[in-house]
């Protein structure tokens, strides 16, 4: 930009005020420094913008082609300092979040619901993704927050919050009798195994255990959904690993079984990630800053 942008809001107020005077009256500056701004715009520009006359000023032709866009160019303007002004005060925005599906019941919707409720206006895109998926996007920046499964070890991701999930092995009915003694690992291989499919997070929890006792393990069952996992459970087709506050109500029912076992289960840890050295959006801010308070609390 070869001219001060001061000089064009001046030339819009004169153009508009077709008066100089009155164009300095409105910007709150002397009639010689709107004249002066005027003359140093059109030598920066090399054309003549306004035709002086005895009772005020008349833009040129160029004068007008130039009005037209810095017209434009300053209701843009005003319009972003609205909007901007509309984000700080959270009467619009977005917030984008991804988080694995056995995380979203359980972690996400509890403080969505609370950040809902006070941010009514803000528009949440929840996606449900795998954590490997997730840590892409949030890279990309097309994702404010991830809800992932620890560890991870990637220098562009910082974890902002954590929180422990408990894993447990349950049954349906027809294996209630296990529940009367803690099984041994080799027991639980016996027993049909349902688990998700190879390549997630939680498959690679649960088969890691095993390795750690020197036990190789096959499933029986490979689906995409731990919902399908603890439906098929449920009707008695074998046993499987899965978040304890995902089945709790159905442990406390009496439809699902708790297993103990011999080698305790080591807890899952789920890690708030977002994106290293990066600024977050005002909701996204608010957001974070609303789940630490949680954790704390």
């Amino acid at each position: 930009m070869i001219a001060n942008t001061e000089w064009y809001r001046i030339f819009l107020h004169a153009a508009e005020y077709s008066n100089l005077t009155k164009a300095a009256q409105s910007l709150h500056m002397t009639q010689p420094s709107v004249s002066y701004a005027i003359k140093q715009l059109e030598e920066a520009l090399g054309v003549e913008l306004f035709a002086r006359l005895s009772k005020g000023v008349r833009l040129t032709q160029e004068g007008q082609a130039l009005y037209l866009h810095v017209r434009q160019a300053f209701e843009e303007l005003d319009s972003a300092e609205r909007r901007m002004k509309r984000l700080k005060q959270f009467s619009e925005g977005n917030l984008r979040i991804g988080a694995n599906g056995a995380i979203i019941k359980d972690f996400v919707v509890p403080l969505l619901e609370q950040f809902h409720a006070r941010y009514a206006d803000i528009r949440i895109q929840l996606s449900q993704e795998k954590t490997n998926l997730i840590l892409e996007r949030l890279k990309l920046g097309s994702l404010d927050v991830g809800y992932v499964y620890l560890p991870i070890s990637d220098d562009e991701i910082e974890i902002v919050s954590s929180h422990v999930s408990p894993f447990c092995v349950v049954v349906g009915k027809a294996f209630a009798d296990l529940q009367k003694e803690p099984l041994t690992t080799q027991q639980i291989t016996e027993l049909p195994l349902l688990m998700l499919s190879p390549g997630s997070t939680t498959r690679s929890f649960v088969e890691m255990w095993f390795r750690s006792q020197g036990v190789s393990v096959e499933a029986d069952f490979e689906l995409n959904s731990l919902e399908m996992i603890t439906e098929l459970v449920e009707r008695g087709y074998g046993a499987a690993f899965l978040p304890r506050a995902f089945v709790m109500s159905r442990i406390r029912s009496g439809s699902l079984k708790e297993l103990r076992t011999v080698v305790p289960l080591p807890d899952r840890h789920i890690g708030i990630a977002v994106r290293r050295q990066s600024a977050p959006s005002i909701a996204a801010k608010a957001f974070i800053e609303m789940l630490q308070q949680s954790t704390d609390s």
